[in-house]
């Protein structure tokens, strides 16, 4: 395990092109890698042997109440506290139009005292309605998986395991519909924290509580049960809780993020594929622990069931693409292995080719930890007005081609238009022809914009851009994020975001990759539930187990 600045000095072949890498259809094909946010966390919990203790336990026996999770990471002590509170069963939605939740959380900067716990509880459980300072860091709520949930607790009570067949299918206690960050609803802004080294990459203290949370379900499923029958009641396995992660319901909410942060975005896949391309680039193989991850890919898959019959297809033609490709294993006796296998891969579907990307990169930590040191930024895109109109055009015909391609005319090509909903201020999308709003259209139509902006550009005079600018002002976004695509290539999303083959559901999963997420489950093309830190570190190991066992859960499997 590695904590290092990566070195610039290794080998490594030319990186996937952006029109390449960039493309929805691709980007919606991600798994998660060992430079996932999760899973670098982790390996940073570990390394300091963090203790996480539980300093309140104020549940009542039904499991209502409130809790509190501290721990001290980096040098700060962080808290997170849990209120489970009696939820009707009509309240129950994971729709972000809901209103009560099975139970809320806040990421507490310190050590909360009791007014702290007593002022959160009042707003906690209202989530977007509450009141919160600037020591509350992250906002969250869940609800139960409650069948599975209630399963649990009544095989605990009577001394048994719950149902594995329930474990490995559901693989969750509790699900999020929410882990709010970075100011939103009068919580403390990011800026806050960004300079804490152990928190300066992306969503760390996002991560951070919902490792927390699933600590938390654990300990509420465990202690339900022991009330109901002190007398034979028995704790979870350790092989089981290892299994059971969080849920999560994700969705529009978090597809715009890609669109406006163009430089994070291009970081995140510059990791990305400078580790792939490192990985290309090595000669060396370990035959064994090769194996050991295809087979383990290989059982993920066969575990990975979903109701949505279009996902189901994919998983389908993905087994069948994993098993194919890996029929032959000679590749692991060439000169360059890993190039022959990623060339191999580019036979298969785009689901089969990204696997293995995420097993290159799983199996090469020495050559890749190190990368995701790399993945946050502070830059805030800006404009050089000196640039030529000329020397635009050229840019924007090499790196925007994609663009210009489109006829934005044509009503299958702005089909779709984006917008905030002013109850929840979620981003939204909707029907152009169809349906009223479209003058609430917020600025995700990069592509049109481009190309409108390409369009006047053509027709000015040489001049720089500044004094185009003046003229034309509403190409200034454009103009931006054109010249940013020079240094951040990975910046754009390389598709018309609002064509009638825009996906957001492709956008969610590439998100969710980064996340370190797994198992999607995609509701519609607009809403995803997936599962975090499944097969991670348990809070009261990670002081004790090796370095190596606290970093060993890509794709975990549970054969019951």
């Amino acid at each position: 395990m590695s904590q290092r600045h990566p070195d610039t000095h290794l080998a490594q072949t030319d990186l996937r092109p952006a029109d390449e890498v960039m493309r929805l259809e691709r980007m919606g094909a991600f798994f998660p890698t060992r430079l996932s946010f999760m899973r670098s966390l982790i390996r940073r919990l570990a390394l300091e042997k963090v203790t996480v203790t539980r300093p309140v336990w104020e549940i009542s026996d039904t499991g209502f109440g409130r809790a509190v999770y501290s721990l001290e990471f980096g040098g700060h002590v962080y808290s997170l506290i849990a209120y489970s509170t009696e939820l009707d069963p009509s309240q129950r939605t994971d729709r972000v139009i809901a209103e009560a939740w099975d139970a809320s959380f806040v990421l507490f900067d310190g050590t909360p005292s009791t007014a702290d716990l007593d002022r959160i509880e009042q707003n906690a459980p209202k989530q977007e309605a509450g009141r919160f300072t600037a020591s509350e860091l992250i906002l969250s709520r869940a609800n139960k998986s409650v069948r599975f949930f209630e399963s649990t607790v009544e095989a605990l009570s009577k001394g048994e395991q719950p149902d594995l067949k329930m474990v490995q299918e559901i693989g969750y206690l509790m699900r999020t519909t929410a882990v709010y960050g970075n100011g939103k609803f009068g919580i403390s802004d990011r800026a806050k924290i960004q300079h804490r080294k152990h928190m300066s990459g992306p969503f760390q203290a996002e991560m951070l509580t919902v490792w927390l949370i699933r600590t938390f379900s654990h300990d509420l499923v465990e202690h339900v049960a022991a009330k109901r029958s002190p007398e034979t009641a028995v704790t979870l396995s350790r092989e089981i809780k290892r299994h059971l992660g969080i849920g999560n319901s994700t969705g529009l909410g978090m597809a715009p993020f890609l669109v406006n942060h163009p430089i994070l975005l291009n970081n995140w896949m510059m990791v990305r594929e400078t580790a792939l391309a490192r990985v290309r680039a090595c000669t060396q193989i370990d035959k064994e622990s090769i194996e050991n991850l295809i087979n383990r890919a290989t059982e993920h898959l066969e575990q990975w069931n979903v109701p949505d019959n279009n996902q189901t297809g994919k998983i389908h033609e993905l087994r069948q693409n994993w098993k194919d490709l890996h029929k032959d294993p000679t590749w692991m006796h060439q000169k360059a292995p890993w190039e022959a296998l990623f060339e191999r891969s580019k036979s298969f579907g785009l689901e089969c080719q990204e696997l293995t990307v995420a097993m290159m990169i799983e199996a090469n930590g020495s050559l890749v930890d190190g990368l995701e040191d790399c993945m946050g930024s502070d830059i805030t895109p800006g404009l050089d007005a000196s640039v030529s109109t000329q020397e635009t055009l050229d840019l924007i015909k090499n790196m925007a081609g994609w663009a210009l391609t489109p006829n934005y005319e044509d009503r299958a090509e702005s089909a779709q238009f984006w917008y905030v909903s002013e109850e929840k201020l979620e981003p939204r999308l909707g029907d152009r022809f169809d349906e009223p709003g479209e003058e609430l259209e917020t600025p995700l139509d990069i592509a049109r914009q481009i190309k409108n902006f390409w369009t006047d550009l053509k027709e000015a005079p040489a001049q720089c851009i500044g004094e185009f600018l003046m003229r034309f002002p509403q190409h200034r976004n454009a103009a931006r994020r054109i010249q940013a695509l020079k240094q951040f290539p990975y910046g754009e999303i390389r598709d018309n975001l609002i064509s009638d083959r825009c996906l957001p559901i492709d956008m969610l999963r590439c998100k969710l990759s980064f996340f370190g997420a797994s198992k999607f489950d995609p509701k519609s093309d607009r809403w995803t539930r997936i599962t975090l830190y499944q097969g991670a570190p348990l809070a009261a190991d990670l002081a004790q187990i090796s370095e190596r066992e606290a970093d060993d859960w890509w794709l975990p499997c549970f054969t019951p």
